[in-house]
């Protein structure tokens, strides 16, 4: 059986900039609430080696009609299996808030199940899965409670908070994707082979220095730190400094598949 090609109908994946002749696919997962929208103004900033894709979570925009996913295991299983079809180049993943989680855990299956390992995992604002909890289940919470809480970590969509409206069709997925991360107890925190490079925002009140030092823990292919002003959402207004940051990393991985024979084993 041979690798999948990149198909435009994937309801996992948007791609927001695809070129023949790429030599590597950055794919992005967004935090708690987020979608893959969010990612596309990257999309003119990076060089034309790179691909960009985004993971789109169901219960939000135009999956809508979807049920959340809530728990990690079903979340990271779907995400990976999309994946199949576009590893016949180099893969690095990007996640934020709660992507960060979920782009570790599929870092790890994609090394474990298909003998790939990303040239490059980039975490960004959450603290290492393995040392950080969130302290109360957000379905005790009133929406009130709950969006205060939200609206606190900074850089948010005033609009939300005003139209009720709109409240009924963000809540639902916040509520989905905090309930997974409160529920995300790695068993047995692994390695990755994939070199880890962590972000945050210095004025970040979700998560400090100390935790997300703590992802150096979770990869033998070498970690690296760097903080920007700002706070949860500091990649707003430092997007421009963040992918040149980003981007001066990818330029420097290897450009030839990994473990192209490792993959074909499990695909045949």
């Amino acid at each position: 059986m041979s690798l999948r090609q990149p198909s435009g109908g994937d309801p996992w994946l948007r791609v927001f900039r695809g070129g023949a002749h790429a030599e590597l696919r950055l794919v992005c997962l967004p935090h708690a609430g987020g979608s893959a929208g969010f990612f596309q103004p990257w999309a003119a900033r990076l060089p034309d080696s790179v691909d960009l894709l985004a993971v789109r979570y169901p219960g939000r925009q135009d999956r809508l009609g979807e049920p959340c996913v809530d728990r990690m295991d079903v979340l990271a299983d779907r995400v990976t299996e999309s994946l199949t079809g576009y590893l016949d180049r180099p893969l690095a993943l990007f996640g934020h808030s709660m992507g960060a989680s979920v782009a570790y855990e599929v870092a790890a299956r994609l090394e474990d199940r298909l003998g790939v390992v990303p040239s490059i995992l980039f975490v960004s604002g959450h603290g290492a899965p393995h040392v950080t909890r969130i302290d109360q289940h957000p379905d005790h919470l009133d929406d009130e409670e709950f969006l205060g809480r939200i609206a606190a970590l900074g850089e948010v969509d005033a609009l939300v908070f005003r139209s009720p409206k709109l409240r009924e069709l963000v809540v639902p997925a916040l509520r989905a994707d905090l309930r997974l991360i409160h529920d995300h107890l790695p068993r047995e925190p692994r390695t990755v082979s994939a070199p880890i490079t962590a972000y945050l925002g210095t004025g970040d009140p979700a998560c400090d220095r100390e935790s997300v030092s703590a992802w150096a823990e979770l990869t033998t292919g070498g970690f690296r730190l760097r903080a920007f002003p700002g706070d949860h959402f500091y990649l707003v207004p430092a997007r421009a400094e963040l992918l040149a940051d980003l981007c001066a990393q990818l330029v420097d991985r290897p450009t030839a598949p990994r473990a192209v024979a490792s993959l074909a084993a499990h695909l045949t």
